[in-house]
């Protein structure tokens, strides 16, 4: 039974994104992003446990990979599709109208919402190549599909607790919206050398630049809330580029 608990914790990530499915599709994009920063706890914790209870598998590993599909994948497409319909129609959709034109404030971008799904094809692609790629034992290549979660999940929460009509008027701008989409699937598979958040052990040492850039993440939170997630992804490719990832 100790040997299912790190499965049981990638589990729980897998059931928060499911959950988060079901309020992103609904519209429900803060309720969304609750589950999935819950998920995302949980994806940071079951590796560690599998390495502590000495209960690492081909099992694990895979369930882990789908667990992050659905959480870090499936429901950052959705919501990027929400975000997009939200800027050309200033409300959040409707699914049985969604294929109506005739509460549109444009027919011709009636389809264009679906372009965020292909953060979806991004992140599934990029979990597949990590599953067989051997150079990211201990460290990534490519941005990990939770980062890239975190940096679409932002931008509903900088509207919900950060909100002012300059900042609505920059992030709910239907290019823009697509150029973080285009970005986000390029950085998911770029040949980007980054460091690894998780821990093997709690050293402090071993674990210097985790807990330094842990900590100038935390500050940056305080200062400046949710608008800090872009910033500190910004910091953390920096960090990775000039500090050698381990």
């Amino acid at each position: 039974m100790i040997k299912q608990i790190p499965n049981i914790i990638t589990s729980l990530n897998l059931l928060c994104g499911t959950i988060a499915l079901f309020f992103a599709i609904s519209g429900d994009l803060i309720t969304a992003s609750i589950f999935v920063f819950l998920g995302i706890f949980f994806d940071f914790f079951d590796g560690l446990a599998a390495r502590l209870l000495k209960a690492q598998s081909k099992v694990g590993l895979e369930l882990d990979s789908l667990a992050d599909m659905v959480t870090s994948g499936v429901v950052p497409g959705i919501v990027m599709v929400q975000l997009l319909y939200l800027s050309i129609t200033g409300d959040s959709v409707d699914i049985n109208q969604l294929f109506s034109t005739e509460n549109w404030n444009a027919s011709k971008y009636q389809y264009l919402p679906f372009f965020g799904l292909l953060i979806t094809l991004a992140s599934a692609y990029r979990l597949a190549k990590f599953n067989v790629d051997t150079r990211q034992t201990t460290s990534f290549i490519g941005l990990p599909t939770p980062a890239n979660a975190l940096l679409i999940l932002s931008i509903p929460l900088m509207l919900e607790f950060q909100y002012t009509q300059s900042l609505a008027s920059v992030v709910l701008n239907t290019w823009l919206l697509l150029g973080v989409t285009v970005v986000s699937c390029f950085l998911l598979n770029a040949e980007i050398p980054l460091f690894s958040l998780k821990f093997k052990t709690w050293g402090f040492n071993k674990n210097l630049k985790r807990y330094f850039f842990l900590f100038i993440s935390l500050v940056l939170i305080f200062v400046f809330k949710f608008i800090a997630i872009p910033i500190i992804l910004l910091f953390y490719f920096i960090l990775s580029l000039f500090w050698k990832a381990d």
